[in-house]
């Protein structure tokens, strides 16, 4: 095997590491070179925010490239960039070259943990799988909580969703998305109790004004924290009349995009 083929084997398997354990991360591939280089066409190496596998030449160069994929990553409009720079005019270095490479950002599914099977639920796991989110439906009902109601990438746990919660490691993370949408308001409130503990990113509740207002009065009499109960969504998902457990759904999945995206629905 030549050095360029351990190479690339070596950095697919980073790559490959790197996916599975859902960090974000950039591919940066020099595409084109001129005139005296350290590196040619196909040198790649993989950057995330605190680590780096693989090289694209070393020197400034390399970390001018590093620096460009560690804007990338925190960018959230843009997927890929290209660097285009002469070794001496842009960077000072000895090699009289030029050299192109190209980036391109790798983000693991955002997380949606959906509480609750119900039929809006359902249909949200549904349609969050279309749009690229990794979806986990929690309920302890078995009849409803059968993987034959959801598409095979969602991922359907019979468990009592407070018990989840309390695991260590077994609920939503911080970057991550929750809905509850139980069948019992009892449930509804502890869950969200639950959540305040170590919150998502994102937490929408199901239900009206009404039954917002009692649970947000009811929650700081047991504790939780005005800063987290500001950001419960709650009625969750964007007013677009729904009124179908389908429709329900879709503006659940508007918001958390917009939510996603730094979109403020409504503003220029």
């Amino acid at each position: 095997m030549d050095r360029s083929s351990a190479e690339r084997r070596s950095l697919f398997a980073v790559l490959a590491a790197w996916e599975q354990g859902r960090v974000p991360f950039v591919v940066a591939t020099v595409t084109d070179t001129g005139g005296s280089t350290p590196r040619l066409a196909g040198a790649a190496m993989g950057v995330t925010a605190d680590a780096q596998h693989g090289t694209v030449g070393g020197g400034a160069f390399e970390r001018h490239v590093i620096e460009a994929a560690r804007a990338l990553l925190v960018d959230g409009a843009r997927g890929s960039a290209t660097v285009d720079v002469h070794l001496v005019r842009d960077l000072g270095m000895c090699c009289g070259g030029r050299m192109t490479a190209f980036l391109s950002k790798t983000e693991p599914a955002p997380a949606l943990w959906i509480f609750g099977a119900g039929h809006v639920g359902t249909e949200l796991a549904w349609l969050a799988v279309r749009a690229g989110f990794a979806v986990t439906v929690v309920d302890d009902r078995p009849e409803w909580i059968d993987a034959a109601r959801f598409p095979p990438e969602v991922r359907a746990l019979d468990a009592e969703p407070e018990d989840l919660l309390r695991a260590i490691g077994g609920g939503p993370g911080p970057a991550d998305f929750a809905v509850v949408t139980t069948h019992s308001h009892a449930l509804d409130e502890d869950l969200v109790r639950a959540l305040a503990i170590t919150p998502p990113a994102y937490v929408g509740l199901i239900g009206s004004r009404a039954k917002w207002a009692r649970f947000r009065a009811r929650l700081t009499e047991r504790g939780v924290e005005p800063a987290f109960l500001d950001r419960v969504r709650s009625p969750v998902g964007l007013d677009i009349g729904a009124v179908t457990p389908a429709e329900i759904a879709v503006s659940i999945l508007a918001e958390i995009v917009a939510f996603r995206r730094g979109v403020r629905p409504g503003e220029a």
